[in-house]
């Protein structure tokens, strides 16, 4: 390493000089990046603790920005405050600034931005002066086409404070004769893409899921409140207790009393979860769409087994997202699972790049090969995807210079051959190494003795389970929460269970979603017809199947948040 590089990485460090232009958690390896996490609160006394705690949850979703916006009940008009900054959760909020955030009513969101649009102004949520007095908004995902919107309010009169896409909806409720409910329907029925909304005002708390459920929202209760996370590994962290998914197309309005108003702003015609949150984004402790993700990534990695399997001394996971699938493939093959590789967890969130020798010893500083574990051994490799290559080449040859004599790459996903518009950070489809190249080309590219995708079929079983004549049948979970907010009872289930319904030729749903599904408005028939495409998930990354348009004006892979 040259002494001037060497300084460069020392400023990078000690003065946070590169910061945003350097590579975090996963730019280092080669992973695509969440945008967003959001977390509300409705009701409960110290709003902003609650919620500071809730974001440390859903750190992981978003590690460049964060914010929490809190109002007070009992002086709604008087009591409206936010707080933004860039960095961690317990960088940006001080004891001095929760203390100045009052109240029992809160929203807060965690950020990761993209190219270019890393600034505390799109730091959220995004605050603002209306007619009717406050508006605070927090999303994760992506507007499509929130640029030709953009385009159209502009040429109306509208002004930008910032180069979000979340800004869009703020504006188009801001310019709407209806009532506020009436206005953020016809909001959210405007936008196209994968959204998950908290908004908050002075009186009122919505929150909204796109119409095919791209981006997970769920619902807890606390005590004689409710909380909304991105994830429910957030609700446990508060002690709240798992009440049901935000299902597509729903939109819940909390005002005055402790009333839940559900409304339906879009069918259910599509469910379209994104297939990345079961593969990496969430945390192995959550359920998404009442599916565990440790279990489900288990049974990706025994699914990986029997479809490609191959003689070997250990198996080890790339940290962390992997090692659950590890485990799953270790214990279907007979396989030993040791650590082989060792995440470094405390060497910063960013490093500078500019050179390719800088790069590699990023890798090494945040990755290391257990010389004990692979010294002489056959060694397969678990990872759960492979986007650009670079990375997985890397760790491949790490394990080698520890010693491996042969290193068996097995993916727990279809290959990953197509860019995101619904909030994911992509590259351009032709830096997607699967688009560029075979199988086989990249097996070569990444120096491994064998390489193996799961099939696409594999994925999904293993997700959702099997798949009979129509619909695939998923693990079902949720109480159900009604119009007048009563709670049912039901739990969360982690096999999908019964002979029944065979409206759509699938398994039957597990009973506990059916009381879900009724407070939502849905027929299990219904449901059922929604899960007919890829068990209800979005796999547009593998097969090209976008479950919106996505043609727009200046259409975006980039975050609404």
């Amino acid at each position: 390493m040259s002494a001037e590089e060497l300084k460069g990485l020392t400023r990078s460090w000690a003065e946070g000089g590169y910061y945003n232009e350097g590579i975090g958690r996963d730019d280092l390896f080669d992973k695509v990046r969440e945008e967003c996490g959001v977390f509300g609160v409705f009701g409960i006394p110290d709003a902003a603790a609650l919620t500071y705690y809730g974001l440390h949850a859903l750190q992981h979703r978003g590690e460049e920005s964060c914010g929490i916006c809190t109002v007070d009940s009992a002086r709604p008009f008087e009591s409206f405050a936010a707080h933004r900054g860039m960095g961690l959760v317990k960088e940006v909020f001080t004891k001095e600034a929760l203390d100045g955030l009052r109240g029992d009513r809160a929203i807060g969101h965690v950020r990761y931005s993209t190219s270019g649009s890393s600034a505390l102004a799109n730091a959220q949520p995004l605050v603002f002066k209306y007619r009717d007095g406050d508006l605070a908004v927090a999303t994760n995902g992506n507007l499509v086409n929130a640029p030709e919107i953009r385009l159209e309010l502009e040429a109306a009169g509208s002004i930008f404070q910032t180069t979000s896409d979340t800004e869009v909806i703020a504006h188009l409720i801001a310019r709407s004769p209806l009532d506020f409910v009436s206005a953020v329907k016809a909001a959210l029925q405007r936008v196209v893409g994968g959204f998950a909304f908290l908004i908050l005002t002075n009186d009122r708390l919505i929150a909204a899921s796109d119409p095919n459920g791209l981006r997970p929202l769920c619902m807890g209760r606390l005590g004689d409140g409710y909380v909304f996370a991105s994830e429910t590994c957030a609700l446990e962290t508060v002690g709240a207790e798992f009440v049901r998914d935000i299902y597509p197309g729903e939109m819940f309005i909390l005002g005055e009393g402790k009333d839940i108003r559900v409304e339906r702003f879009a069918p259910l015609k599509r469910r379209a979860v994104c297939a990345m949150e079961y593969i990496y984004f969430a945390r192995p402790d959550s359920d998404v769409a009442g599916i565990n993700l440790h279990a489900a990534r288990k049974r990706m990695g025994s699914r990986l087994a029997l479809e490609s399997f191959v003689d070997a001394d250990v198996v080890t996971g790339v940290p962390d997202s992997s090692i659950s699938a590890a485990i799953g493939y270790a214990e279907q093959t007979g396989i030993p699972y040791e650590l082989g590789l060792i995440k470094n967890k405390y060497t910063g969130r960013t490093f500078i790049q500019p050179s390719q020798e800088l790069r590699e010893r990023g890798v090494k500083m945040k990755l290391s090969a257990v010389r004990r574990v692979v010294e002489g051994k056959r060694v397969v490799m678990i990872d759960d995807s492979i986007v650009r290559g670079t990375t997985s080449r890397r760790i491949v040859n790490l394990l080698r210079e520890a010693g491996a004599t042969e290193v068996h790459v097995r993916i727990t996903s279809p290959p990953f051959a197509n860019p995101c518009f619904y909030g994911i950070d992509t590259p351009d489809r032709k830096d997607l190494i699967a688009a560029q190249m075979s199988v086989e080309e990249i097996r070569k590219a990444i120096n491994a003795d064998s390489l193996q995708f799961l099939s696409k079929e594999g994925f999904i079983e293993a997700v959702v389970g099997r798949i009979g004549a129509g619909a695939a049948v998923p693990v079902g979970a949720g109480a159900g929460i009604g119009a007048s907010g009563s709670v049912g009872a039901g739990g969360v289930g982690d096999v999908a269970g019964g002979a029944g319904s065979a409206a759509a030729g699938g398994r039957g749903l597990n009973p506990s979603l059916l009381e879900g599904l009724e407070a939502a408005g849905l027929t299990p028939a219904e449901f059922e017809a929604a899960l007919r495409i890829n068990g209800g998930m979005c796999m547009a990354c593998f097969d090209n199947d976008y479950p919106t348009p996505i043609e727009f004006a200046k259409p975006s892979r980039t975050c609404s948040c």
